[in-house]
């Protein structure tokens, strides 16, 4: 269990006399920092996106080299996770967050010189930075976050956080859509070209990839000054028996069953998020005989479900006990799945759309029961869970090899899969009643 020492913490009342607040006394401000970085990973994430088909155009390379973007993100999420965790446990969480925000602006600022020496090379660096930065930022985030109010409210509190990170996708995919992609979209005829005008175009839409990475660093600048600056609580991590004293976090980690199921959960949860927004731009071909345009358009109106579904589904889980609820959109999700399978047309369409609105409680839900009960493990299980986000760049692959030989639409048996993995893990918390206290129970 977390506990976080702070001075204007009111002591504990019955539980008839007052409702668990949401946020400690004093620690809005802060709190309100950290709904900052959950925006800021949201917008890196989303401009990362484009850049496949954007490097694959500049350089003239195969989609599996420009691919290679998804890889230096992902990878880099999987790789840091581990070392964030050493930070958070030498120095706090304050420090991972610190570390990760500087990092991260670092990567964005090296898309200025990467834009120069014009190599792909320079720009997978410069993103394999960001998410660095990314990778220990989510890893400190979290579970910050669960430690800056009671414990009743920390599944509630984390999920209203991360309903900010697809504000963040929202505006990642606008600043995409308005200031990249339009400058990587002129029909350009190279091969009558000389190499120096060949070279001045290239340097031109390389400059239209710099400048909203220039912006994004400068904005992680700013939330990490203000960061710096503000107050942090003493948080101190307890177990919740004595019989785990002195066991390595390892051995706790891998003991507990909720947490490993947790972790399974998570790979598949973000598997399922991926896979069904990769793969509804080609569902919506074939469906309605659409354009890319018409997919990227589908594509933004899910990204906007997922986003007012997150704040609701926060309320909603207020009232009722957040597994219950992960429960229902677990199974309404593989119904959708199998349905759209079934169905390749308008309805199709639409129930995968809806789909989004299952997913957005998934990720902060099973990230809170996971770690529920860990103590001072919870810094290593907060990596492990980062590392499990590594489903998103595996169950693709997987989805794309069914799709290439079937159709778009037999292919969403593969998130169907993975939101069955959800719920199962979604109906064991509930079967355990491991923790009858609170909505993390």
């Amino acid at each position: 269990m977390t506990t976080t020492e702070h001075a204007d913490q009111p002591a504990e009342l019955p539980a008839t006399t007052a409702k668990p607040s949401l946020v400690f006394p004093k620690m809005w401000v802060l709190f309100g920092v950290l709904i900052c970085c959950f925006t800021a990973w949201g917008v890196a994430a989303d401009l990362t996106t484009p850049m496949v088909a954007g490097f694959k155009r500049i350089f003239d390379m195969s989609t599996f080299q420009a691919s290679l973007v998804q890889l230096a993100y992902f990878g880099a999420y999987f790789l840091l996770a581990i070392p964030a965790a050493f930070i958070n446990q030498r120095f706090g969480y304050k420090a991972g967050l610190l570390t990760g925000l500087l990092l991260a602006a670092v990567g964005a600022f090296a898309f200025y010189p990467a834009s120069k020496i014009m190599t792909y090379e320079a720009f997978l660096v410069a993103l394999f930075a960001i998410a660095a930065g990314c990778s220990i930022l989510e890893t400190s985030a979290n579970p910050y976050v669960l430690s800056l109010g009671p414990e009743q409210t920390a599944t509630r509190r984390l999920n209203f956080a991360q309903a900010f990170n697809p504000v963040g996708t929202n505006i990642g995919v606008l600043l995409a859509a308005t200031l990249i992609l339009p400058k990587l979209d002129e029909p350009v005829n190279m091969a009558n070209l000389s190499p120096a005008e060949v070279r001045t175009i290239r340097a031109g839409e390389l400059g239209a990839v710099m400048g909203p990475y220039l912006g994004l660093g400068f904005v992680l600048i700013a939330i990490a000054f203000v960061f710096a600056f503000q107050k942090s609580p003493k948080i101190v991590e307890e177990y919740p028996s004595g019989d785990l004293e002195g066991k390595s976090p390892l051995k706790i980690l891998l003991s507990n069953k909720h947490y490993v199921f947790g972790v399974i959960a998570q790979f598949f949860n973000v598997a399922a998020q991926v896979c069904t927004w990769t793969y509804l731009i080609q569902y919506s071909q074939q469906a309605l005989d659409g354009s890319l345009q018409l997919g990227g358009f589908l594509l933004q109106v899910s990204l906007i479900v997922f986003l007012i579904s997150r704040f609701v589904m926060t309320w909603v889980i207020g009232r009722v006990r957040a597994t219950a609820v992960l429960a229902v959109l677990g199974a309404l999700a593989v119904l959708l799945c199998i349905f759209a399978m079934f169905s390749p047309n308008m309805a199709g369409v639409v129930a995968l759309v809806a789909v989004s609105f299952c997913l957005s409680l998934m990720f902060p839900t099973i990230y809170g029961v996971a770690l529920q009960g860990l103590g001072p493990a919870t810094k290593f299980g907060a990596a492990g869970l980062v590392m499990a986000i590594v489903g998103g760049a595996i169950m693709p692959l997987i989805q794309g090899r069914l799709l290439d030989a079937t159709s778009p639409a037999i292919s969403f048996v593969v998130p169907a899969v993975c939101f069955a993995v959800v719920t199962s893990f979604a109906l064991f918390d509930l079967k355990a009643e491991r923790n009858p206290v609170g909505e993390r129970a």
